[in-house]
């Protein structure tokens, strides 16, 4: 943090200091340098480039849904600047909960009105999305596609995930190395009931403990934990995440999040699963979950916490920005999740494959903006914007980007602890589709499961589940029987593809899973 401060003092204090920085930046292919026309630009400060596409020169109304938090501070600060540099072009944003992107987005397909920008419902699997004739082909209205997609790094354009027959129809804005079940803390709650996470993480125990005193000393105005039941898919992280660094020999991401990739057999029933749910059950046998969570959203918990109604919520970086500017006179703390009672915690594995997607209304009449919008959020200049406007509580994805950014631009210390987080917990896993293409077959055959992990966990939360361990033998059963099905259906559309595909015999979850463990 120092040295930003003081490079920052530097340029505003010092013309030579202004000119040396701006010469730094330009330096890298930015300002001036960048494109001809276009103004000069600090870092992180969004400047839109002219990309030569043909936009309109009518008043139009740009209309753009997605989940909002804290995207929203990128994408606020990104239309400003664009309605600045297009006066023409309105943009109608809006940032809603995941309930209404459900319902709002299907009805706006079938109605022939949808959004010209959304993120695709929960509900709605991508490949199904493409089928229709939902979303439109990125290659056709991003400038310069081909070298645009150049600057993202190995396995951010999957196939099945984010490319289907040849064409890109999304891209991940920023980085998926983050977790989401950060603990989040209120610092008076935890000084009173003697915990000070800050200092030594709490274990499963003691994070039970600690939830259990907190809702003794609220005398029923407040509890030991709160979260955002009524999101089935919560659940299903809590329990990933918490039995990963257990020792759970779970994979990464893209559906795969629960297969051993030792084995490539899908692990619902390891011990450490079942220990995270138990651990989830006797919070809520305690007394100590915040009453009526089971039906808050997400966004609704995030929003009661710093209210003071809990202690702790397990959560991710998106809620930082938000509470700092709603309650500026909140004091909380952010830690690692609960770890293990005993030995050493495992890192998780993910995979990246990105994360923020977008998709663009195959029926718009205003692709052309979308692609010009586009060109810029997925180049460094706006990695970096990215970076800088959220503090560093969102991650670009282009490498070169994080590394100017952790430069150039003053990171929030909460952003800058969760980063160090991650990058202790979280390695790299191995990606399927990179060693071998047509698996991306075997994604878009897959049935979703139902109950799904999650919705078994919130089952078993309300009592509608009565036996954890028969309900998740069951899921096992499934997801292996329908990963074979799925397999089995690629294979008749003439994949080369096999349930050995999905065994990386030689994955240690401790160490990252480079480009050359592909080739060996």
């Amino acid at each position: 943090m120092t040295r930003h401060l003081n490079r920052r003092s530097f340029v505003r204090n010092s013309t030579a200091g202004a000119a040396a920085y701006l010469a730094m930046w330009q330096g890298r292919g930015f300002g001036l340098a960048a494109q001809e026309g276009t103004p000069a630009a600090a870092p992180g400060e969004i400047v839109i480039p002219d990309s030569g596409v043909d936009l309109p020169t009518d008043d139009i109304t740009f209309r753009w849904i997605d989940s909002g938090d804290l995207k929203a501070l990128f994408y606020n600060a990104f239309h400003a600047a664009y309605t600045d540099a297009h006066p023409n072009i309105t943009i109608q944003y809006d940032p809603l909960p995941w309930t209404e992107i459900n319902q709002i987005v299907p009805l706006g397909v079938q109605s022939g009105d949808a959004h010209d920008i959304f993120a695709m419902p929960q509900d709605v699997p991508s490949s199904q999305a493409v089928a229709e004739g939902w979303v439109a082909p990125l290659d056709d209205i991003i400038p310069d596609f081909d070298a645009w997609k150049e600057r993202f790094p190995l396995g951010s354009f999957m196939d099945g995930v984010h490319v289907f027959d040849g064409k890109t129809y999304t891209f991940p804005q920023t980085s998926s190395k983050r977790y989401w079940s950060m603990t989040f803390y209120n610092t008076a709650y935890l000084e009173e009931a003697g915990y000070d996470p800050s200092s030594e993480r709490l274990t499963w125990d003691q994070f039970r403990e600690a939830a259990r005193k907190i809702t003794e000393n609220g005398q029923g105005q407040y509890y030991g934990l709160i979260f955002g039941g009524q999101s089935s898919g919560r659940f299903a992280t809590y329990v990933r995440n918490l039995g990963r660094m257990a020792g759970a020999p779970a994979g990464g991401g893209a559906g795969f999040e629960d297969i051993d990739w030792r084995t490539g057999e899908f692990q619902y029933t390891s011990e450490q699963y079942l220990a995270a749910i138990d651990l989830l059950v006797a919070i809520n046998q305690d007394g100590s979950v915040f009453p009526g969570s089971m039906s808050l959203s997400e966004a609704e918990a995030r929003a009661q916490f710093p209210q003071g109604v809990a202690g702790m919520i397990l959560e991710g970086p998106w809620n930082i920005p938000q509470w700092q500017t709603d309650h500026p006179d909140f004091s909380f703390g952010l830690v690692s999740q609960p770890v293990p009672n005993s030995g050493e915690s495992t890192p998780m594995t993910y995979e990246e494959t990105g994360s923020n997607q977008l998709w663009v209304y195959a029926d718009s009449p205003y692709k052309n903006v979308a692609g010009d919008m586009f060109s810029y959020i997925g180049s460094v200049e706006g990695q970096v914007a990215i970076m800088a406007a959220t503090g560093g509580n969102l991650r670009a994805l282009i490498p070169e980007a994080v590394e100017i950014a952790q430069e150039s631009v003053e990171l929030d210390p909460y952003a800058s602890t969760a980063l160090a987080l991650y990058d202790e917990q979280m390695r790299l896993g191995p990606m399927v589709t990179i060693r071998n293409p047509d698996v991306a077959q075997v994604a878009l055959e897959r049935r979703p499961l139902t109950p799904d992990l999650g919705e078994l966990v919130q089952g078993i939360l309300t009592g509608q589940v009565s036996d954890a361990a028969a309900a998740m033998e069951d899921l096992q059963s499934r997801a292996n029987e329908e990963l074979d099905r799925a397999i089995a259906a690629a294979q008749e559309n003439g994949a080369e593809v096999s349930r050995d595909d999905f065994v990386f015999a030689e994955w240690d979850p401790t160490v990252e899973y480079t480009s050359e463990m592909y080739e060996g």
